[in-house]
């Protein structure tokens, strides 16, 4: 396995992950942060932009993960990076956003 491709897997699961809640808060009709809000990730932009920019990262991160190298789902190397990486990047989100919506200090 070249290491290239198993960080390629790895930004693949952070691009994959990041996709959802953009994609979900678009559909709702609500709007959230985003790279483009003012200021960057701490503004909120449109439901049309969050789906776009959710969209755009579902498809950067299927091409990291399933257009590089030979991703073999039933090998635990390959499904590991992915899920490391979404993993990350999911309580990265959950730490920064939570400080916007309450998530970090529930019940205050």
């Amino acid at each position: 396995m070249n290491w290239l491709h198993l960080v390629s897997y790895f930004f693949g699961g952070v691009f994959l992950a990041n996709a959802v809640p953009h994609c979900v808060s678009g559909m709702m009709g609500q709007p959230f942060q985003s790279p483009f809000a003012k200021p960057p990730g701490q503004g909120l932009s449109s439901s049309t932009v969050n789906v776009l920019w959710g969209f755009f990262n579902a498809v950067v991160g299927y091409v990291l993960v399933l257009r590089v190298g030979h991703f073999d789902a039933r090998s635990t190397s390959d499904v590991l990076m992915p899920a490391a990486g979404a993993l990350l990047i999911s309580i990265f989100s959950a730490r920064h956003f939570g400080q916007f919506h309450g998530g970090n200090t529930p019940g205050d």
